[in-house]
């Protein structure tokens, strides 16, 4: 069994400080704790950061590891979490979505 990363960049209609600020403070508040998790963080975009290679078409991205698909699949369906993307969905221009299988050393 492997783990899994769940990696989610949202880009918002309006991404003022408040905004932001916002969607941060949802993050924490329904998405970290859940069962399975074995790490979660949640950030903003490093616009210093400018190679040719960075993508800058998001404000804040959202990093869970989960213990096995088993793990994440409760997650999706998880109460908190729904609330989350109904409450915040509004102000959402665009999620992108990265899971993929962790091979581990």
């Amino acid at each position: 069994m492997s783990q899994l990363s769940h990696m989610v960049y949202f880009t918002l209609h309006d991404p003022s400080s408040e905004n932001v600020r916002g969607l941060l403070a949802a993050c924490h508040k329904y998405l970290d704790g859940h069962p399975g998790v074995v790490y979660f963080s949640v950030g903003t975009l490093n616009r210093d950061l400018a190679r040719p290679v960075n993508d800058h078409g998001y404000d804040v991205a959202l990093n869970l590891v989960f213990e096995s698909r088993a793990a994440h699949d409760a997650y999706q369906v998880e109460p908190r979490h729904l609330q989350f993307i109904e409450e915040q969905k509004s102000h959402w221009k665009q999620v992108r979505v990265f899971d993929s299988d962790l091979v581990l050393a």
